[in-house]
């Protein structure tokens, strides 16, 4: 695995960023960020902790004791004092690399930034390598599946687009037997939640899924990679790009639309469009306060995940859609599942059917949606 770069040599064009990904809480990833970072002083790096939570855990902690440690900033928020990362006292330092762990907390209220990722990112546009970590299931794309596989609700995500512009990702893994013995010997929560957890969100089934989506994630961005570094350097033929787009609307559950078409994006290395036909004379596209809010939660997110949000004008939504796909070349297309009757789509045909028979040359995937709208 390649080091950091040196910061006698020549620094690189951008600062670098390592994510250490793990399937689970526990499985070490923050032991391994730590010892990860005394190597690094131990090369001469000038190397600070800018947060880093070792929740509760001995080893953990007694790994922070050597570095430097930035002090957390205190903020108040409804009568108490809470700790986040201190941005500009870090920005202020301007060491060669800062330590950041959980990468997808939401900070408290008022903080410059709504979540930690985009602390991250500032201190990357300042030419601050940044180490963090994260658990797979706070990939935004796949929070559904995970939701859907631990029934529990995964609340705090980061978008796909962070981990394709790490550096280095190092997955961090142990198997899913000896994950369960951690828990139950009291490393990873405290004694009143073993069981609990035990038989939710670290049952097996459900721990093997998660190493699996981290094992693949991982592979996915090494080899996103090394078909960008062939390409640079002109070892292969470029081929022609796929191009995506999700379509989106103001009904509740289009965020897996939007997760859907991310991940697709991601695995094809390619850009994507989220596009909202809007009628014309209507500057929102809403009929109420609350569809509008909705909307634009529902934009706000496909940039976040990359998607370049186009908004049509147009009396039929069809029309406009495949004007769109023809114009730009549109290969894979996401749509909703029609909340009509089957009655009223014989009679009045729908926007998918229509599609479907002007681009036969077009991936159509229809994602069911959900009817209750994620917190």
């Amino acid at each position: 695995m390649a080091e950091l770069t040196n910061p006698v040599a020549a620094q690189p064009e951008r600062a670098r960023l390592r994510v250490y990904l793990g399937a689970a809480p526990g499985v070490g990833k923050t032991y391994r960020m730590l010892e990860q970072a005394h190597a690094l002083k131990a090369q001469g790096l000038d190397i600070v902790i800018g947060l880093v939570e070792p929740h509760g855990r001995m080893d953990t902690k007694a790994l922070i004791d050597g570095l430097e440690v930035i002090p957390e900033k205190e903020v108040s928020y409804r009568s108490v004092v809470l700790r986040e990362m201190d941005i500009d006292a870090v920005l202020a330092r301007h060491p060669h690399t800062v330590v950041v762990d959980e990468l997808a907390h939401t900070n408290v209220p008022g903080s410059r930034h709504r979540k930690r990722y985009e602390d991250v990112l500032e201190l990357l546009d300042a030419g601050i390598n940044v180490m963090t970590a994260v658990n797979i299931q706070h990939l935004e794309t796949l929070n559904d599946a995970v939701s859907r596989a631990a029934s529990t609700q995964i609340r705090e995500t980061v978008p796909d687009a962070l981990i394709r512009r790490a550096d280095e990702v190092v997955n961090v893994d142990i198997t899913v037997d000896e994950l369960r013995t951690r828990l139950r010997a009291g490393k990873i929560y405290a004694p009143e939640k073993i069981e609990q957890a035990l038989a939710n969100f670290f049952r097996k089934g459900n721990l093997n899924m998660l190493r699996e989506l981290a094992l693949r994630t991982t592979a996915e961005q090494v080899g996103t990679a090394a078909a960008e570094y062939r390409r640079v350097q002109g070892l292969e033929q470029a081929p022609v790009p796929e191009k995506v787009m999700v379509c989106l609307s103001s009904r509740p559950g289009t965020e897996r639309l939007i997760r859907t078409g991310a991940r697709i994006a991601g695995r094809l290395a390619t850009n994507w469009y989220a596009v909202y036909v809007e009628p014309p004379g209507n500057a929102n596209g809403h009929s109420d306060a609350e569809t509008y809010q909705r909307l634009e939660e529902y934009r706000r997110m496909a940039r976040e995940l990359g998607a370049k949000v186009v908004v049509l004008k147009g009396k039929n939504v069809s029309d406009e859609l495949i004007r769109f796909a023809k114009q730009e070349s549109i290969s894979h297309v996401v749509f909703g599942q029609s909340a009509r009757s089957r009655f009223d789509i014989l009679l009045r045909g729908s926007i998918l059917n229509r599609f479907l028979a002007e681009m036969r040359e077009t991936t159509v995937q229809v994602v069911p949606l959900a009817r209750a709208k994620r917190d």
